[in-house]
Parts: structure tokens; C-alpha cells; sequence
């Protein structure tokens, strides 16, 4: 039997250790202690090794799993070699797994139901497969999480009420990362707090839905509705080069219909998608018909699943070469492209001879369409253009309309007129030319009423335009 000076102890190799501890509980003479210093190649804290007394067991060698951190220590008479050599190839699946589609199944014809936004959303989720849910409560949008609490456990799925909206976001991260469908209820705040990890997501390309009930701000406010998180939904998903779907319902039906689309679309894309609607269609009642059929999830061939056939899957959204984080972007950049090529929507009423076009969305957009409603018994040709996404903008669908319309009026529950920001961008990066835009705003829980968007429209431009503004 080889004696301790003929034994190799053992040799750290800090770019493989995890830092999992094993072979801390090996080492009879505590010559390994946890780490406190990150690693910058792999972004772990590797072990620390304390050698004096080692008796050169190998205990923690064996202890160590593959990749291994811990190799014989080299020497004169002692040589590393491949742990391949040693012990054969890893037994794991060279070929790519297949992915299991999802399939359609058919529904029951029910009578339609009558329930609030929220609910109509959750319901949505569950008919797209939904079965995971991770949240913190937060109004107006905890309805929709309690009716998930109330029904998860009967349909075998999981509920989870995080301890905070930044663990909320990150479990998210883990569930959509396994290939399983996940979403949340917040609320501006409560999205805000996960936007870091939002952006983690759509670097690692992660699918998630997010259904955001908006309310006042900025900072707590209030919890009346507002559409002051378009800007943080369609240019502030976290830092770096980051986008995901806006889809803007109006009605409760909409609630659940777009949910479902946000889910088919975060997986087509895996990316985050985001349900933007505001407190008051959150909270309204309203007729929900359901679909003819649900779905019943497969699962993707990417997922980090934990079983033999996805065991070599990697999902992560560190690149700490530069040229390989520039690469990805590009990759991220031809993404985006895609989505804004072919995912473009807006519902158009009236439009067709619309001389004056009214742009709204959410509840703001129920209000504007009676507005048009009126405008039209009055003789004016107003016609509603109403984006259901926001990002992309659906541009190519106004751009049909510029043409024979005067002027643009947009409605919307945002002093900063963010509706309209998305709106003027999207006509810049299409090189359109178009009538002069007006608006009507209201912030703070105040939603823009019927009778002043038909005044805004009938009334004279400059008597209405606000003084200092130019035309």
C-alpha cells in the first residue's frame, strides 16, 4: 500500500470548483474551508485548501463531482491525465433531445362567465398551460394570484408566494429555464423591483409571462389606474439590450386571450412577455367566453429539465469574453427583428375613412371608442387605432392610414405622454411622414373621459393646443 509521501494530495483547480462543499465533509483533518472570493472565470466561490496536515487520503478527490475541482497534485513521478482517460467518456447523450410539442385539447362548451380582469387573466394562464406560479401580493393585482393560489393545488401545479418581488422574478428564471410554463400578478412597483432579473431572462433567453396591473406613480402613488409603465415595459426591461412583447388588452376578454398569446409567444421566442393592462380593467367585470380548446404544454428541446436526455443544456446569461457578449447581442439584435417583423398588432375600428385617427389602449381605449362613437353622429370622420402591442409598435398597420388622415389625437392615463413617445418613435424608425399629433392626458388614478376627447377633436386646434406648444 502506498505510504502518505507516495499519495498525491490533493490539487485545487479553481475554474472547475462550485464551491458545493463535498469535500469539506470528506476531509477527516478539516484541511478544506468554504471560500469567500468569486472566481471571475466561472463566477462561483471555490473552495480553499489548507494542506499541512492532509494525510493525502484522497477522500475529497473521490468526494469531488466531475467536472472535478480536485486532481492529484502534480509531480515529478505523478502526471494529470483526462478524466476521460481514466474512467471513459461521460455517459450522457450525444445527440440533441427532441422536443415534445405541445398539443391541443378540446374544451367543454361552457356558458361565458362573468369575472374581473384579473381573474379572466389567470384563467388564461391555466388554459395555456400554465401550472407554476411565483408572486408577492401587491393591489390591484392580487386577485388574479389568489385565484391561482385557490386552483394550482387541484390541478397538481404549484403556488408559490415569493418572499419578495426580486425572489419572485428569479424563480421564474429557474422554472422557465426547466422548459415549464410560469407567470406572475404585479403591480408598477412590484415590476419595477424585477426588472434585474427580467433582463437576466432575456439574456439567457428565458421564456416568462409577466401580466403588469398598472397603477399611479411615481414611487408608491396610489392604487388607482395609470399608464405610467409603458415606457419601463417597452424601454426598460432591466439594463443592457433588452425587449420583450407589450400586449395591451381592453377588455376582460382580452385578458384572457392575450394572455394565452403572451405564452405561446414567450416560447416561440424564449423571451419574456408582458401583459401591460391598468387597476381599473384589472379590477373590472366583464363577459369572458372560453376558448374551444387549451393547451397541454410538451417541452422544449433547450430546457435544463434534470433528467438524462437535457443533461447537457446550459442556460446562462453571463458572457465575460467581450467579443462573445457583442456576438450574443447581435444574436439578441436579429431576435428582435424577427419579432418586430412578424408580431405587430392593433385592432382598427372605424378606420377605414378616418380622417382623424385616436390612438388609446387599455381602459383608455373604451373611452376613446365612444368618443369616435360620438364624433361620428356629428358628421367627423374619427376612426380608433388601437395597438394591442406596444412593442413592437404596430406601425405598419397605422401606416396605412396616414395617408388620408389630418390629424392624430392620443389618449392616455400619462402625464408624460408615454403612449405617445411609443407612438412618434415608432413613425421616426419607419421614416413616416404624418398629420400633427395631439392629446389627451391624465395621470394619477384620472382616467381621460368621453366627452373630453370629443371636444379635443371638435374644438379648434390652436384654441385646444396648450399655450407654448407649438404646431
Amino acid at each position: 500500500m502506498p505510504t502518505t509521501a507516495e499519495r498525491p494530495k490533493p490539487f485545487l483547480l479553481p475554474q472547475y470548483c462550485k464551491g458545493c462543499g463535498r469535500c469539506i465533509e470528506a476531509c477527516a483533518k478539516h484541511c478544506i474551508e468554504a471560500g469567500t472570493e468569486i472566481n471571475p472565470q466561472t463566477g462561483l466561490v471555490p473552495v480553499v485548501m489548507h494542506l499541512e496536515d492532509c494525510s493525502a487520503c484522497g477522500l475529497c478527490m473521490s468526494a469531488c463531482p466531475e467536472p472535478y475541482g480536485l486532481a492529484p497534485e502534480p509531480s515529478s513521478d505523478f502526471e494529470l491525465e483526462d478524466p476521460a482517460a481514466l474512467f471513459g467518456p461521460r455517459s450522457v447523450p450525444l445527440e440533441k433531445p427532441e422536443p415534445i410539442p405541445d398539443t391541443l385539447v378540446p374544451l367543454p362548451a361552457t356558458r361565458p362567465l362573468v369575472v374581473k380582469g384579473t381573474y379572466a387573466s389567470a384563467i388564461g394562464a391555466l388554459l395555456a398551460g400554465c401550472r407554476h406560479f411565483f408572486g408577492y401580493p401587491i393591489t390591484p393585482s392580487t386577485e388574479g394570484a389568489e385565484l391561482m393560489a385557490q386552483l394550482l393545488p387541484k390541478l397538481d401545479g404549484v403556488f408559490v408566494q415569493a418572499v419578495s418581488e426580486v425572489a419572485t422574478v428569479n424563480m421564474m428564471y429557474g422554472c422557465g429555464g426547466a422548459g415549464l410554463r410560469a407567470t406572475t400578478f404585479t403591480s408598477s412597483p412590484g415590476f419595477s423591483l424585477m426588472l434585474e432579473g427580467v433582463s437576466y431572462m432575456v439574456g439567457a433567453e428565458v421564456p416568462g409571462v409577466f401580466v403588469n396591473v398598472m397603477r399611479g406613480g411615481p414611487g408608491l402613488g396610489n392604487i388607482a389606474p395609470e399608464q405610467a409603465d409603458i415606457k419601463l415595459a417597452c424601454r426598460g426591461l432591466g439594463h443592457g439590450n433588452t425587449h420583450g412583447i407589450v400586449l395591451t388588452p381592453s377588455t376582460p376578454q382580452e385578458m384572457l386571450d392575450l394572455t394565452m398569446l403572451a405564452f405561446e409567444l414567450s416560447f416561440r421566442y424564449r423571451n419574456p412577455v408582458v401583459v401591460l393592462c391598468d387597476g381599473y380593467l384589472g379590477q373590472m367585470t366583464g363577459k369572458v367566453t372560453l376558448p374551444e380548446k387549451m393547451t397541454r404544454p410538451g417541452l422544449p428541446d433547450w430546457a435544463v429539465y434534470g433528467d438524462r436526455a437535457h443533461r447537457r443544456n446550459l442556460i446562462v446569461s453571463i458572457q465575460l469574453n467581450e467579443t462573445d457578449l457583442e456576438a450574443h447581442n447581435h444574436h439578441l439584435d436579429r431576435k428582435y427583428a424577427e419579432i418586430a417583423a412578424r408580431e405587430q398588432r392593433a385592432d382598427l375600428y372605424r378606420c377605414e375613412d378616418a380622417e382623424v385617427v385616436v390612438v388609446a389602449c387599455n381602459t383608455p381605449a373604451r373611452m376613446a371608442k365612444g368618443a369616435v362613437e360620438s364624433l361620428r353622429d356629428r358628421g367627423v370622420k374619427a376612426g380608433l387605432f388601437r395597438p394591442l402591442t406596444l412593442w413592437p409598435f404596430p406601425v405598419r398597420h397605422l401606416e396605412r392610414l396616414l395617408g388620408r388622415a389630418e390629424r392624430i389625437v392620443v389618449v392616455e392615463a400619462s402625464s408624460g405622454g408615454q403612449l405617445e413617445d411609443e407612438l412618434r418613435l415608432g413613425l421616426s424608425k419607419a421614416g413616416l411622414a404624418h398629420p400633427p399629433i395631439e392629446h389627451v392626458r391624465h395621470a394619477g388614478g384620472v382616467l381621460p373621459q368621453q366627452a373630453e376627447i370629443v371636444q379635443r377633436v371638435v374644438a379648434p386646434r390652436a384654441a385646444a393646443r396648450p399655450e407654448g406648444v407649438p404646431a
